[in-house]
């Protein structure tokens, strides 16, 4: 069994699909394991350290996926790492099912398995394999420093010779792991912190983390879906949603958004007209702003001006902390690695499995999704 790590190629991605760490465990359970030179290099991982574990370092993506059954991305293949691929050999990365249909119709056609890594199953089971999860924590905690650093004002209280600084109020809209991540993040940077979730069973592990959780007759027990997401709301929920988001975001400094409806554009919860009431100097993070954002003003990867406020809208932020959202990543990759390799070596792939046939993109020369 012979699993390649392919180098990413897209513009600001510098992130690894399998570390050093993750490689060495391979290739002491006796599976080969090709690495693309420079694949690590912007994450942290030189050569010398996959050399280090055993692995192969191979020159090109073409030498790298040669001969391998398994290849290994963080993002979707372009056109031409798609031909370079083996048919029959099976491809795991983030795919982005129904935004890349391309990509898709191409790995058919090519006869690539693909497996995409933000359909890992919320189960139990598949948790130690949730890309997505591990990711979202990168993003979480990034977006506070970030928003940190735009508002002109101190997170934390200061004692100092020129009087007391108060601390600065952050609000966390929406609390599924990126949200809890900033909530968190805010909290140890000292920041007076509140949050907000549809989903009633989301009180309990804001309130855990120390932050006032806002109440509201927006909250309902049916607003999470079986596989514990937010579903997309009514619109009368989502009125008084946006009323009990308007009245609370007055009064605070730092505003992190993290509301995603797996499937669907993001709902916008801050319209222009709740920015403009919004303190002077005030930082909205959007953490939305690649499916379109919560905030009406947000534009992806631009800061924007208005009101006064300033409004963020990052797209990718794993990619800026590359080291450790690699290792996650990798660590992620790994387990799934692990369920779907027997231990004789042979790649497994059942579209009856709960895990491996909710991930299939591409299987048999057919696009399932």
């Amino acid at each position: 069994m012979q699993v390649a790590v392919l180098r990413e190629t897209a513009a600001r991605e510098s992130r690894v699909a399998l570390t050093p760490e993750s490689a060495g465990r391979l290739v002491k359970a006796m599976r080969q394991v090709v690495v693309q030179s420079g694949a690590g290099q912007q994450a942290g991982f030189p050569d010398s350290a996959y050399l280090a574990v055993g692995a192969r370092i191979a020159a090109d993506a073409a030498a790298t996926v040669a001969g391998s059954q398994v290849v290994l991305k963080v993002l979707p293949p372009s056109a031409q790492e798609v031909a370079v691929l083996e048919a029959g050999s099976t491809l795991i990365s983030l795919l982005r099912p129904g935004q890349h249909a391309d990509v898709a119709a191409r790995l058919a056609e090519r006869g690539v398995t693909a497996l995409a890594l933000e359909l890992v199953p919320r189960i139990t089971r598949a948790q130690t394999m949730d890309v997505l999860s591990s990711q979202s924590t990168v993003a979480g905690y990034k977006a506070v420093l970030i928003g940190a650093a735009a508002l002109g004002k101190f997170l934390p209280m200061l004692t100092t010779a020129a009087g007391n600084i108060q601390p600065a109020k952050a609000f966390i809209i929406g609390a599924g792991v990126s949200g809890l991540q900033a909530i968190a993040t805010a909290r140890r940077l000292g920041a007076v912190v509140s949050a907000f979730d549809i989903r009633p069973a989301a009180r309990e592990q804001i309130l855990s983390l120390g932050a006032t959780a806002l109440d509201s007759e927006a909250v309902s027990t049916s607003a999470e879906t079986a596989g514990g997401y937010a579903r997309q709301q009514t619109d009368d929920e989502h009125t008084r949603t946006v009323r009990t988001i308007a009245s609370h975001i007055t009064g605070v400094d730092l505003v992190i958004t993290t509301a995603n409806i797996p499937g669907r554009r993001s709902p916008v919860l801050i319209t222009e007209e709740t920015v403009a009431s919004m303190r002077p100097g005030s930082v909205i993070v959007d953490l939305a702003a690649e499916n379109g954002g919560n905030c009406a003003l947000t534009r992806a990867d631009e800061t924007v001006l208005a009101h006064g406020v300033t409004i963020i809208g990052p797209s990718n932020l794993p990619a800026t902390v590359p080291y450790h959202a690699s290792q996650m990543f990798g660590r992620n990759v790994l387990t799934l690695l692990q369920h779907l390799i027997t231990k004789e070596g042979a790649l497994i792939i059942d579209p009856s499995d709960e895990i491996t046939g909710a991930m299939l993109v591409t299987h048999d020369g057919r696009t399932l999704r």
